[in-house]
């Protein structure tokens, strides 16, 4: 019996296809929320492929919806003429109606910021994006939180040494 193709192939069928990982030091998620990714079928090949890139996207609102801005999704290289696509297109962002009201005022009201997590394949293998409220962090935060992540290692190191 044949593997299944997405295994033998490499793709993604769950799991995490794209992280921001800058995002959690730059700011402070105050909330995280899934949406799902209105995606055309040649982008969803290229993200079972691993290949897309979050790192400098955000998410905001346009005529009452949520859309992700600046979303890297490369072209899927097998597809056809008629399979071209934008790589950097803004994708609507699929939220109930009270989800997206909620964010939008969030947004508007307390000056957060929607940032992308990241980009991943649910169980029933849906693109999914996780979305956090954030607030911007300084510089000074920035340090702080650093000292904090040294200190709590050097104190596992020290209480693992002693036994």
């Amino acid at each position: 019996m044949a593997e299944a193709p997405a295994k033998r192939k490499g793709l993604i069928s769950h799991g995490v296809v794209a992280q921001n990982r800058k995002a959690r030091h730059d700011y402070t998620i105050k909330e995280t929320i899934e949406a799902g990714l209105a995606l055309l079928g040649p982008e969803v090949k290229s993200l079972r492929a691993g290949r897309a890139t979050i790192s400098e996207s955000w998410a905001g609102e346009r005529d009452g919806e949520l859309w992700l801005f600046n979303a890297y999704i490369p072209e899927w290289q097998a597809g056809s003429f008629m399979a071209k696509f934008e790589p950097r297109r803004p994708r609507k962002l699929l939220l109930h109606k009270k989800q997206v009201r909620a964010l939008a005022g969030a947004v508007t009201r307390e000056g957060a910021t929607l940032v992308p997590l990241q980009i991943h394949f649910n169980e029933r293998g849906r693109a999914k994006v996780l979305l956090g409220l954030a607030e911007g962090k300084r510089k000074h935060d920035k340090r702080a939180a650093i000292a904090a992540r040294e200190w709590q290692r050097d104190k596992a190191r020290l209480m693992r040494e002693k036994g």
